[in-house]
C-alpha cells in the first residue's frame, strides 16, 4: 500500500482553524482511557470522567459525542469567524494527527480529496517524510 510513498518529498499543512475537520457527517473520534482522564481534568472534573453529553460508548471503545449538526461537542465558534477546539491542549490523538492519517496518505487522490474540505492542506509549513511517518504511525501521546 505504501511502497512508493508518494509523499516522500514532504507535504505542507497549517491549521487555519476553520473547524472543517471537527464537523460533517457522523463519525467517531476515538478516545483512550488516558485521554478521557486528561480531558476531564482539563474541564475541572474531579471524578476524572466525562458525562454522557461528551462521551459515548461504542462496543468496547469510547468516542466523543457530536452536536445535532454534526460538530464535535468541543468545537466552539469565536466572534472572529474561527472555529476552535475547546480542549485543544488535550485533544485526542486522532485529532492531533490530522491530516496525516493513513486514509489520507494512501494515494495523491486521497490527499486531494481530503484537501477539498481542509484549506490548511497543501499550505503553510512543510512536513518532511520522517515527520509525516512519525505522526501517521503514532499510537499514543
Amino acid at each position: 500500500m505504501f511502497r512508493d510513498r508518494w509523499y516522500k518529498e514532504g507535504l505542507h499543512f497549517a491549521c487555519t482553524e476553520c473547524g472543517n475537520c471537527c464537523t460533517g457527517a457522523p463519525g467517531y473520534v476515538w478516545v483512550a482511557q488516558e485521554e478521557i482522564q486528561r480531558i476531564a481534568e482539563h474541564l475541572g472534573r474531579e471524578d476524572g470522567w466525562l458525562p454522557k453529553d461528551f462521551l459515548r460508548r461504542v462496543g468496547f471503545r469510547y468516542s466523543l459525542t457530536e452536536k445535532p449538526n454534526g460538530d464535535c461537542v468541543f468545537l466552539k465558534a469565536d466572534g472572529d469567524g474561527k472555529r476552535r477546539c475547546g480542549i485543544y491542549s488535550v485533544r485526542p490523538l486522532q485529532c492531533r494527527t490530522w491530516p496525516f492519517w493513513t486514509s489520507n496518505l494512501k494515494t495523491p487522490a486521497d490527499w486531494a480529496a481530503a484537501a477539498e474540505t481542509c484549506p490548511g492542506m497543501n499550505n503553510g509549513r512543510k512536513y518532511e517524510y520522517v515527520q509525516i511517518e512519525t505522526i501517521r504511525t503514532q499510537k499514543t501521546w
